[in-house]
């Protein structure tokens, strides 16, 4: 008995090992590299163009698209001034998720004084989107805004500035 019990012990040893050369032999799949982070570029600065404003303000609003509209006792001017949305660029491979998260309203600053509120708009694309230009290609995100306009003794006439937060997240 002693002897048949030392083959079964061995037999099993001898198992558990060409388990192990077998395990060790398996090709594994890793984790893949993490996504590089995406690159965002400033393309071109918001701007609201001319306005003429009445007593009781109202707000003038830039789209994505690049089209302008008023509420309230705003009149929009034509005086050469132009109006365009935020462009920025996304660098990110192929097929990844980005989310856009508008930051607070920024308060924008009058070189006469006074202070006026932008509050951020839609995006074009609208968010979240998938990166489909290849880097080193850029997708191109448009970003509108409503600037909230007082009344002249608040806002007085002057061109106002300012800077606001978008955050560009990679999914």
């Amino acid at each position: 008995m002693t002897g048949t019990s030392f083959l079964q012990r061995k037999n099993t040893v001898a198992i558990l090992f060409g388990l192990l050369l077998m395990l060790c032999q398996i090709p594994g799949n890793a984790q893949p590299q993490p996504p590089r982070p995406n690159k965002v570029y400033n393309i071109q600065t918001m701007s609201f163009g001319a306005i003429f404003q009445g007593f009781s303000g109202g707000t003038v609003i830039i789209y994505a698209n690049g089209s302008r509209s008023s509420t309230g006792d705003v009149i929009l001017a034509q005086m050469g001034f132009a109006f365009y949305p935020a462009i920025f660029e996304v660098e990110a491979p192929v097929g990844t998720i980005i989310t856009l998260l508008n930051g607070p309203d920024a308060t924008l600053s009058g070189s006469n004084g006074g202070t006026l509120t932008l509050h951020l708009g839609d995006a074009s694309p609208a968010s979240p989107f998938i990166a489909s230009v290849a880097p080193p290609g850029r997708n191109q995100v448009r970003i509108g805004g409503t600037l909230i306009v007082g009344n002249p003794m608040a806002n007085p006439v002057g061109a106002y500035n300012g800077s606001f937060t978008v955050i560009f997240n990679q999914q």
